[in-house]
């Protein structure tokens, strides 16, 4: 299958779980995900219609949106862990980071927004031209995976409010592994009760959840935005 194949079933995925789930399909926004693929194959997604990417390693992202620049619209979004030595390069590539997950990450990121020039950021920032943040929540404990804590997420919130330069847009979070997809509903159930805690859908109107095998549960749990790479690119070489 071609890429623009691969992206027209999933896209058929994302509909099928829509409807099941009494959403409208346009209340779900998929991200491809290109991590470790060449930028010949987002051109390919993007001549079938998709603007959204996610890049994982902000040094391919970079690489990447050069080579890209001729595109209009093409909007990517950081989505692996962030360092607070890579924002100064993040933020010139990408208006929407879904990985904040502390006090100091978050003020870092403000500080360098601000000396941004509002013309000079990315596709992806909000029409005021703040930058798009969700905040990683890490719903299943796991000691190995970034994200904060649910008890962490009120002070996080409020620092992302203090700056002019961010715009609070929601969560975002990666389950634990689980053998089959249904496993996962369970943690994306929580995100949305933590989000209902927090402020509800005003406050924080996206939610970053699913991928590939559980896409599924994650848009029957609420999900916005959806981050899927191998069903579009193919399996990542290791």
């Amino acid at each position: 299958m071609t890429v623009a194949e691969r992206l027209h079933a999933v896209h058929a995925r994302i509909a099928a779980a829509a409807a099941a789930a009494g959403r409208a399909p346009s209340s779900v926004r998929l991200v491809a995900v290109s991590k470790t693929k060449p930028a010949s194959m987002i051109r390919e997604a993007y001549a079938a219609g998709q603007r959204d990417f996610g890049e994982n390693y902000v040094q391919e992202l970079e690489a990447k949106a050069l080579d890209l620049a001729d595109l209009p619209d093409l909007r990517f979004h950081a989505i692996g862990h962030l360092q607070r030595n890579k924002v100064k390069a993040v933020i010139r590539r990408a208006g929407i980071l879904h990985t904040l997950d502390s006090l100091r990450l978050i003020r870092e990121l403000a500080t360098r927004a601000a000396l941004v020039p509002t013309s000079q950021r990315p596709a992806g920032v909000a029409p005021d031209g703040r930058y798009r943040v969700l905040l990683e929540v890490n719903v299943g404990g796991e000691a190995q995976k970034s994200g904060c804590t649910p008890d962490e997420l009120g002070a996080l919130l409020a620092e992302v409010e203090q700056s002019d330069a961010l715009v609070l847009s929601g969560l975002m979070t990666v389950p634990p592994h689980t053998d089959a997809p249904a496993g996962a509903r369970p943690y994306f159930d929580r995100l949305v009760q933590l989000r209902d805690r927090h402020g509800g859908a005003a406050r924080l109107p996206e939610l970053s959840m699913g991928m590939t095998q559980d896409l599924e549960q994650a848009v029957a749990s609420g999900a916005t935005l959806v981050r899927v790479g191998t069903a579009i690119f193919g399996e990542r070489e290791r």
